[in-house]
């Protein structure tokens, strides 16, 4: 069987299969295929919570003698959305001008599809690799992010797994290959803020309560003044207010609440638990000055419930990790990347908890957009970058042996 050392190949294979949260739509099995000519041994768990689809993962190792390697994934993708919008099928993996177009193609099967090649590669030209490898590949990065990499990373530690670095290939350049590499993220929180009100005819005011008065109050000290101006690592921690209603379709009627939903991206300012604290004094606050019409002195009646799971801010300090994945970059593409913690967030938020973990895969401008795609050639540097790291990380003497 051959070896698959070509990156496009891989990701073709990949795009092929229609695997849109939470459905593993033949992907797993098209990686499993991959990576057994090159040693891997795999198991593929199935987890459940009730309230949530079940989702099948893929674990993956190739054992050694030495450190011990992780590069963590998902092979589940968004929606295509309108499918007749897409210049090529959204899973028919055309290549046109240079560029393989499909759903997937950025975010992040081509991540996947090139350090497969990468390990393809290093196995035909030197042999095993020097310690292990491993690859963590969830189906449900993309949606409730409940039976995926947080109850895998679980699975396999139970099972006595240990790790001593992970790369998590999500799309992190922002121009151009090697511009950039994540070393941490923001957390984040979700919540949703209810003014109740007294309904009534819009002819009649003083019969009701107007609660958009108070949410108008209410969220603009959510936002004012500034939670803070960033720090040394981390960008200033925004809210931003994602939706507010009532849910009244009628123009005459006063409505009974007012809803609205906001999420918060902190820095190291703040912990989770602290952020949430700052929210509940600055409602209360408000809520004591604002009226929800003239001349009533109650306060504001207010209920605020927070999304469950909130994610937290971690930066990666391990320097011979970042430094190894640095020159990697810049012996392939002759860039010094910046090392950031902007974006979004992603499942390095739960590996950072059993390793050092840094994020970095192809350019991101196309992801979960119409027509995602990649060109050739960046799989071709992706998968260079890879397997120059996997020589030099392998080969430091940061674990007794040497290049």
């Amino acid at each position: 069987m051959s070896l698959p050392v070509d990156p496009a190949e891989n990701l073709a294979r990949l795009i092929r299969c229609p695997s849109v949260t939470p459905a593993e739509g033949g992907a797993l099995s098209a990686l499993e295929e991959m990576l057994k000519p090159l040693g891997f041994t795999t198991e593929r768990p199935v987890f459940s919570e009730a309230g949530t689809p079940d989702v099948e993962n893929l674990y993956a190792r190739a054992s050694g003698n030495g450190p011990h390697l992780m590069f963590a994934g998902h092979t589940d993708v968004v929606p295509p959305g309108d499918e007749k919008a897409w210049r090529h099928p959204p899973f028919s993996a055309q290549i046109d001008n240079g560029e393989m177009w499909g759903r997937g193609a950025v975010d992040m099967k081509g991540g996947i599809a090139c350090f497969v090649a990468a390990v393809a590669r290093h196995v035909k030209a030197h042999g095993p690799l020097r310690g292990s490898v491993s690859l963590l590949i969830t189906g449900d990065e993309e949606g409730p992010s409940i039976n995926g990499t947080t109850k895998l990373l679980d699975w396999a530690a139970k099972r006595g797994e240990t790790w001593d670095a992970a790369i998590v290939g999500e799309p992190t350049n922002v121009a151009e290959m090697g511009d950039t590499i994540k070393i941490g993220r923001r957390g984040s929180v979700s919540g949703v803020l209810t003014v109740n009100g007294v309904q009534g005819h819009a002819a009649y005011p003083h019969l009701a309560d107007n609660p958009v008065r108070g949410i108008v109050a209410l969220v603009d000290a959510l936002m004012h003044p500034a939670l803070d101006e960033g720090t040394a690592e981390f960008q200033p921690t925004n809210l931003e207010v994602t939706s507010i209603d009532t849910g009244n379709p009628a123009v005459n009627v006063i409505p009974a609440k007012a809803t609205a939903a906001f999420n918060i991206r902190f820095n190291d300012n703040w912990t989770a638990e602290t952020i949430q604290a700052e929210i509940h004094n600055r409602l209360d606050r408000a809520s004591k000055k604002a009226r929800l019409r003239p001349g009533r002195e109650a306060p504001v009646d207010y209920d605020l419930a927070w999304r469950p799971m909130p994610s937290p801010v971690f930066l990666t300090r391990d320097e011979k990790l970042i430094a190894t994945l640095t020159a990697s970059v810049d012996a392939v593409t002759g860039r010094k990347p910046a090392l950031t913690t902007g974006g979004g967030t992603s499942d390095a938020r739960f590996i950072k908890d059993y390793c050092p973990v840094v994020e970095f895969g192809l350019v991101g401008k196309t992801m979960h957009m119409v027509d995602e795609r990649v060109p050739l050639s960046d799989l071709e540097t992706l998968t260079a970058i890879y397997e120059r790291f996997l020589v030099d990380w392998f080969g430091t003497d940061r674990f007794g042996g040497d290049r």
